[in-house]
């Protein structure tokens, strides 16, 4: 079982950054799969980015090349560092992490205005 709390959402700018961060309630070493998803209004929810405990990732066609999933095990932490972001962007952004079943976070709002 694992609690995850995201932060780092808010408003920003067209072509602008932000990072997102995971805090899990656990350590992290162990778990396989981490990600990050988000779903915009009136759209089923996507998948962002992920990382497995290897250190391989995988990203939507859509933001490859200008996001960056990475995890910190000593800090038991998953972010996700957004650049060049676009109004297209714009969502709740969740993390997740797949142990004995797939754990949820709240959820962060992102607003990237034009």
């Amino acid at each position: 079982q694992v609690q995850l709390v995201e932060s780092g959402g808010g408003l920003v700018q067209a072509g602008g950054s932000l990072r997102l961060s995971c805090a899990a309630s656990r350590t992290i070493f162990s778990i396989y799969h981490m990600g990050w998803y988000r779903q915009a209004p009136g759209k089923q929810r996507e998948l962002v980015a992920a990382i497995t405990s290897g250190g391989g990732t995988n990203y939507a066609a859509s933001v490859k090349g200008r996001f960056t999933i990475s995890r910190d095990n000593a800090k038991n932490t998953v972010n996700l560092q957004m650049d060049s972001l676009k109004p297209e962007d714009t969502a709740v952004y969740y993390c997740n992490a797949v142990l004995d079943r797939t754990y949820w976070g709240q959820g962060t709002q992102v607003t990237v205005s034009s």
